[in-house]
Parts: structure tokens; sequence; C-alpha cells
């Protein structure tokens, strides 16, 4: 009987499917999907996470706004103690800006007006300011000191009442109440006039200056005026958002050095110190 030994012969159709359906059986348990679905899931998970943290953190900041007062004082101004010490706060004020209803501060010059200015702290003595504060209050190294013996740190002035005392120059410097200061010889009028002239410009650029460094951004509405005529008429009693003015002022008041200085009170200038030739 003739015996066949040679291979075994499968046909290759047959051979194929097994394969294929030994791969798609491979794959269905390799768990592939089932790490795909977590993946899914975990991206989805993070996305909701992301979600509330950012509708919470929206939410806190609609409703807990912090000190925005002291943040807003600290981005708008030079650093000062003032920020610390008194801290700066902004309520809504109307001006009085009658045309044809003087104020105490808008009269003619008399002892009367004189004290309402000086209410104002326009006539403040000046401040100390500690070394640790001198760099940050952009005060330099070779700025007038005091002695240590007497406490240390820098003579300083408050800016906001600097301006103040300008304003009140010029009104001592209007036509109606140029004579009587100028008779009287104080303050600024005890020097020549050609001095006084000086100083009188000086102050007038200066709030030039600062009326256009910080620039009021709001605007004044119109009224009408005379029923029988009507007639539009800019609207100067509007509301500003304003500082703590009277907090402010004293602060000044109570850090004020002594009247009476001692001689020595002020450190000499030291080597590499700078000392200008002429008033800058």
């Amino acid at each position: 009987m003739f015996c066949d030994k040679s291979p075994d012969l499968v046909h290759p159709d047959v051979e194929t499917t097994k394969r294929l359906l030994a791969e798609e059986e491979g794959h269905l348990w390799t768990g592939d999907d089932d790490d795909a679905c977590i993946n899914t899931a975990s991206a989805f998970l993070q996305f909701i996470a992301l979600s509330i943290c950012f509708l919470v953190g929206t939410l806190l900041g609609f409703f807990w706004r912090g000190d925005l007062d002291g943040l807003c004082g600290g981005h708008v101004s030079q650093y000062s103690p003032l920020l610390n010490e008194v801290g700066i706060t902004y309520t809504l004020e109307e001006f009085d800006g009658s045309l044809l209803k003087e104020n105490v501060f808008r009269q003619n010059a008399s002892p009367e007006v004189d004290a309402a200015w000086h209410s104002l702290g326009v006539n403040y003595r000046g401040i100390r300011i500690l070394a640790d504060d001198a760099a940050e209050a952009d005060i330099t190294k070779d700025q007038v000191k005091i002695q240590d013996k007497y406490g240390g740190g820098y003579v300083a002035n408050v800016e906001g009442l600097h301006h103040l005392q300008c304003l009140n120059l010029l009104r001592q410097s209007l036509y109606y109440n140029y004579d009587y200061y100028h008779t009287k010889r104080e303050g600024v009028f005890a020097n020549n006039d050609y001095i006084a002239r000086r100083h009188v410009s000086h102050c007038l650029d200066i709030l030039r200056q600062q009326l256009m460094c910080t620039a009021d951004t709001g605007v004044l509405g119109q009224i009408w005026v005379y029923p029988d005529n009507p007639e539009p008429y800019a609207d100067f009693n509007s509301r500003h958002r304003c500082k703590n003015f009277d907090e402010i002022r004293q602060w000044a008041e109570d850090n004020q050095l002594p009247e009476n200085l001692p001689e020595d009170f002020l450190q000499r200038p030291g080597p590499g110190d700078r000392i200008y030739k002429e008033v800058p």
C-alpha cells in the first residue's frame, strides 16, 4: 500500500482565517480598550474639576474682593509709610462747585480764611522717614538725614499737603489778596519780590504737573438754569471718588517734627554726599 509521507497541505484561506481569529481574540483580551476608557474618564473628571475650580474662583472674586482700596492706593501712589500706618480708603464725595456762592476757602483775605486753610495742614512741619523706608519711598542715601542721637531717618514732607500749600500761595497771590499778604511780609512774602514771584510760579507749575499726572477721567454733565429763558450750564457739583483726606492730614499732624529743633538736629553732609551748587 502506497504511503504518502509528504507534509499535510492546508488550504491558504483556512490558515488566514485562523490567524485573523487568533489576532482578534488576542486583541479582545489585551485590555487596551479598558485603558482607553479609563484615560477618557480621567480626562473628563479633570475637566470637571478644573471647571468647578474656575467657577468657585470667579464667585469668590465677585463676592469677596479683598482690600481693593489698599491695592489701588499702593498701585497709583509712590510708597509712603502712610499706606501702611493709615491705610487708604475711597468714598464718593460731591464737590462744592458753586460759581457765585463762596465758601470760606474762597473769600477775601482775612484771619478767618487763613485759619480755614491752616486747618487743612498747609503749614505743617516736616515728618521723619525711617531709614528702612527711605529707599522704597524714593529717598536717596545722600539726602538730608537726622542725627542718630535724635532718632535718625530722613526729613520729608507729605506731597499732598505741599500741593495744598502751593494752592494756598496762589490764593494769597490773587490780585484781590496780594496787597494784604504782601504788606504782612510773612511766609513767602518775607522774601524780595523776585523770590516771591518765582515761588508762586513754582507752585503754579507743580499743580499743573500734578493735575496732569492724576488727570480726573470723570465727566461733567450739564443742567438747565434760568426758568424764563433756559440755558445749559456745566454741573460742577459732581461726585468724585476721594481718598480719606482727614486721616491723611491727621497722620501728618501727629508725625510732625518738633517745632523747636536742636542746632545739631541734622547730620552734616558726609563724603560722597551730593551737594548742589545752586537751588535746582
